[in-house]
């Protein structure tokens, strides 16, 4: 299905958007240039002292490239989907040789090894350990002699991130709202789709505690704030879209127009338009064709959790689309501030 078809099946309520082989292939390539490209680089590291001054490749020889740690993780992510999506995709061979070395057991044991290291609490908390369970689902759900092999090279970090969502929720007084990495709805999201695909009914029960927690309560938000300069999240968006997964229908529907009152409307207008982006070679403005993705997918996901009769379903799969048009057109921007990661968010978008 092309792109301009994926534009108009938004607007069919009981279709989810699909993607072809000519799409996947596009979104692999960027992945693949990205993975392995080890500079530039900007690392999350706490340097304890100077026998700690290695390489990003030293310190985390899987998800060194690609920017940094958590857009390496996500790339990774895209390589596995397209490949399971499209078994045959031009690149395949390319793509299977890459996640093999890149998945190699020695290559594993140090990530998760690089987790016990003084002062890594708050590495890639949340949202590289969201898209580590993300990457992880993707293989277990994939039926492929090599996807089984390396989802038990993955168990020991895959056990230490679940375990630090079990561990540092509780102690997380608040939520964190902002449009980036921190942001606690989208940490807690693709969680709970990993805990519930995988049975883990210890991390399931303490994701809806603390999601109920921080969100049940909250009435009328400020979304006409949004977006801040460097988003690449819309706060409200994400945290609807986990909270569409949370609570049954009927509750999450009342719960939506209390958060969101004036959806119906298309209010806040800010809220139903796409970013613009004025310059895509900086990557903290370059956010913004993220968000544009992110907003798309959650608008989709949202509007399909609502009754065919919902008055705001029509406002928001229409805003999805103009959401989806723009960020899909700039997915490969010409620089590589964009194109190291964006190719995931939208193979997401196609997802939903």
């Amino acid at each position: 299905m092309t792109a301009t078809i994926l534009l108009a099946s938004l607007m069919l309520p009981q279709q989810f958007p699909q993607i072809d082989q000519a799409q996947a292939s596009k979104f692999a390539q960027l992945a693949l240039n990205a993975i392995e490209k080890p500079y530039p680089y900007k690392p999350a590291h706490v340097w304890v002292n100077d026998r700690d001054n290695q390489t990003p490749r030293q310190l985390n020889p899987v998800f060194y490239g690609a920017y940094d740690w958590h857009s390496a993780v996500h790339g990774h992510w895209v390589l596995v989907r397209a490949l399971r999506l499209f078994p045959n995709l031009p690149e395949k061979e390319k793509i299977r040789a890459t996640l093999a070395r890149q998945f190699s057991e020695e290559a594993l044991k140090t990530e998760a090894a690089y987790f016990s290291r003084p002062h890594t609490g708050p590495f890639e908390r949340p949202y590289g350990w969201a898209w580590l369970l993300k990457l992880v689902l993707e293989l277990r759900e994939w039926d492929d002699p090599d996807a089984k092999i390396w989802v038990t090279r993955f168990a020991p970090l895959e056990n230490i991130i679940a375990d630090r969502y079990i561990k540092y929720f509780p102690k997380q007084s608040y939520p964190i709202r902002q449009g980036v990495h921190s942001n606690t709805a989208f940490g807690l999201s693709f969680a709970l789709d990993y805990a519930r695909a995988v049975k883990n009914e210890k991390l399931e029960t303490l994701l809806l505690e603390r999601a109920k927690f921080y969100f049940l309560n909250d009435q009328d938000a400020p979304a006409r704030w949004e977006p801040d300069g460097a988003d690449f999240f819309s706060p409200s968006l994400c945290e609807a879209d986990l909270m569409r997964r949370v609570l049954p229908s009927e509750e999450f529907h009342k719960w939506l127009h209390q958060y969101l009152p004036r959806l119906e409307q298309k209010e806040p207008k800010s809220l139903f338009a796409p970013a613009s982006v004025s310059d895509r070679t900086d990557p903290q403005i370059a956010h913004l064709d993220g968000l544009n993705l992110s907003r798309a997918w959650c608008l989709i996901s949202i509007a399909k959790a609502l009754p065919d009769n919902d008055p705001a379903r029509k406002p928001l799969l229409e805003s999805a689309t103009v959401h989806a048009k723009d960020g899909l057109a700039h997915v490969a921007s010409g620089d590589y501030a964009g194109e190291n990661w964006l190719a995931s968010f939208a193979m997401e978008l196609f997802a939903r």
